[in-house]
């Protein structure tokens, strides 16, 4: 996994990158009606239910934007919340609460959303030992802030990105002539290169998972696609020998189910890629 001074430092483009793209040159509307000295009072308040998440990112997006603006936190990420109730005061000049304004409502939209369907995923879990992991199935640019909201909705992250962690798909073992060449090559370039990364090896039946075991080296095999039968199956091969994780198509009707057979981990693009903003707004007060 990459370490948090990477993660903030992604958080901070992110940011950045944000604020160039919807301010521009300017928050013109503003600029042309509020003067630079007024100042204002702004909620933050919830028209929806679920877990609240991205408080802590809001809080750094107006400290960029403006480093004066002050924060009073009603409600902690991670929290459930209702209709009506208020996450948080915003305080300073006028300006800058309305230049924070879009970015902030909607990265929080979207982390609640992605927290609320990871805490009714793990919930589902309770009790098994298993743990929920998210995928990079995330939205080009906010990845960062996705996998932030799934570690608020108690689940846990799956490698950042390509550079983290090895991850031997399907693709990946058929050009590269097979599951052991792949294993094999892997741990040459590992050695070769210096690096130590984790190596995770894909499986799309029993036959390939009795392959994987004859290698040393695999920390996790991701058990794809199988029916419950085979993935009890596949945990009773595996055993102690390294990881497990299932992944494939898995919902919240399917998903205490794949627990139940033994598996360590279970991954869902759902997390990240099928959730509907949580409704949010920043209301002035008088």
């Amino acid at each position: 996994m990459i370490s948090q001074t990477q993660f903030d430092k992604e958080i901070e483009l992110i940011i950045a990158n944000a604020i160039r793209e919807d301010v521009g040159d300017g928050d013109h509307s503003s600029l042309a009606c509020i003067p630079a000295s007024v100042e204002g009072k702004a909620k933050l308040l919830v028209k929806d239910e679920g877990i609240i998440a991205g408080v802590e990112f809001a809080k750094k997006v107006y400290h960029y934007v403006d480093p004066n603006m002050k924060i009073e936190t009603l409600i902690e990420d991670g929290s459930h919340v209702k209709y009506g109730d208020i996450v948080f005061y915003v305080t300073g000049a006028s300006q800058s609460i309305l230049k924070a304004e879009r970015l902030v409502l909607n990265a929080m939209q979207r982390m609640s959303a992605i927290a609320t369907k990871t805490r009714e995923f793990v919930d589902l879990l309770e009790g098994t030992g298993t743990k929920v992991l998210d995928t990079r199935k995330t939205t080009p640019g906010i990845r960062a802030l996705e996998k932030w909201a799934v570690k608020i909705g108690g689940g846990e992250n799956h490698r950042f990105a390509l550079y983290d962690m090895i991850m031997l798909k399907d693709n990946h073992i058929d050009f590269a002539g097979g599951i052991t060449k792949a294993i094999d090559k892997t741990k040459q370039y590992l050695k070769e290169t210096n690096r130590d990364l984790k190596i995770i090896v894909e499986a799309r039946d029993l036959n390939e998972i009795k392959e994987i075991l004859k290698s040393d080296g695999v920390y996790r095999i991701l058990i794809d696609n199988f029916n419950y039968e085979d993935t009890r199956e596949a945990v009773k091969l595996i055993g102690d020998k390294c990881l497990t994780e299932s992944s494939g198509g898995i919902n919240e009707n399917t998903i205490r189910e794949y627990a139940l057979c033994g598996v360590d981990y279970i991954s869902s693009g759902a997390l990240t890629h099928s959730v509907y903003n949580k409704d949010l707004s920043l209301k002035a007060v008088e």
